[in-house]
């Protein structure tokens, strides 16, 4: 009995310095044998053996030797983010996002395509698994190697992964991820897509140097997002935030103020058309910034005196508008707040989203991965 705990107790104790190496690479890569023993504070030779084990498991591969001015190179040992993949989507009411990344973060190609606003949540969903079928197909990438997909959709997500929709109200009450995780390997989330917004500001965006952020997502809706300490907040029910819903404030309808029709030129959108108007100070645009302002101010006064952030993101669809936006949104908080916190415009564009989505699909993997790497 004695043998058996002992030699338990050993595999144990391999395994975490297994993890322990391969949490370094991933963190930093390439790393020499010396190196990492002296990050880790394991010995070269426990360093060396978990180097060959990950090696065979193929998390870790030998980088191009360095260029030194005596003797010979020393090895030197990466994290291989090819070793797998993940997909992350955003299925929004107007268009659809989709991005492939390996397990290193790099986005290794993207498509958006147009989604009709009047689809219903089964035609919406099959449009969903096909285009994320296609897009692999497309690719050439195996399924096996899709260790994790996340999808961002416009609703509050519970911790069960079911919706509260008023975008698409067939998709309230249902367990989206299990209907996408149907017969696909790897892991399958769904996440609230102005939640995966500020995931992604914190990662490659605006916030990435800010703790307290509320994220606005702008455009043919207005929703809000915040983390608090660097950490998303969802709330008990993954509905925080999501002051869009409440009438009183106003933001629910403020999309209204960014219709114009003026002078469309070919294939322009509104919000691109207004922007130029406003550009050319044109009064009626201005009139319709001040409007829109208007109308979204009181819910980010709300979050900013509950929370006190340190920045407010304006994304998604009006952030064109941002540069006549931003001074009219400050102007109106002055009076409402105690601070009027620093806002700052999101240039991740229209694949703010998708890039949230990845952000949270590796977050799981690595969870898992750096946990147990023969997993």
């Amino acid at each position: 009995m004695r043998k058996r705990t002992r030699g338990h107790d050993l595999a144990a104790l391999r395994r975490l310095n297994t993890t322990v190496v391969l949490r370094a690479l991933h963190r930093r890569s390439p790393q020499t044998l010396a190196e990492l023993a002296a990050g880790t504070g394991l010995s070269r030779p426990t360093v060396d053996a978990a180097l060959e084990e990950l090696t065979g498991q193929g998390w870790v591969t030998e980088a191009a030797a360095g260029e030194r001015a005596r003797g010979r190179p020393a090895r030197r040992f990466r994290f291989r983010g090819e070793a797998g993949y993940v997909v992350g989507a955003d299925i929004g009411l107007h268009k659809m996002v989709l991005l492939l990344a390996d397990l290193a973060g790099t986005v290794l190609a993207a498509e958006r395509r147009d989604v009709d606003p009047d689809l219903g949540g089964g035609p919406r969903l099959a449009l969903l698994q096909d285009g994320i079928d296609a897009f692999l197909d497309a690719h050439t990438v195996r399924r096996d190697l899709v260790l994790a997909r996340c999808v961002g959709v416009p609703g509050v997500v519970d911790g069960g992964g079911h919706i509260t929709s008023v975008v698409v109200p067939e998709w309230s009450g249902v367990d989206l991820g299990r209907l996408l995780a149907d017969g696909e390997s790897g892991h399958t989330l769904v996440e609230n897509d102005v939640n995966l917004a500020v995931l992604a500001e914190r990662w490659q965006g605006a916030a990435t140097l800010a703790g307290d952020v509320v994220c606005v997502l702008t455009g043919h809706r207005v929703s809000c997002s915040l983390t608090i300490g660097g950490r998303l907040h969802r709330g008990g029910r993954g509905g925080a935030g999501e002051l869009g819903l409440l009438p009183l404030l106003g933001m629910n309808t403020a999309h209204e103020a960014l219709r114009w029709k003026e002078d469309p030129r070919p294939g322009e959108s509104e919000v691109a058309a207004l922007a130029r108007a406003a550009g050319a100070d044109d009064p009626r645009a201005l009139a319709a910034l001040g409007d829109f302002a208007d109308r979204i101010t009181p819910g980010i006064a709300a979050l900013a005196l509950a929370v006190d952030p340190e920045l407010v993101v304006l994304t998604g669809g009006a952030t064109p508008l941002g540069p006549h936006l931003v001074p009219l949104i400050e102007e109106r908080l002055r009076p409402l707040t105690l601070h009027v916190p620093r806002i700052a415009l999101s240039g991740l564009g229209e694949r703010g989203v998708a890039l949230g989505a990845v952000r949270k699909a590796l977050d799981r993997v690595e969870e898992e991965l750096l946990t147990d790497p023969a997993g």
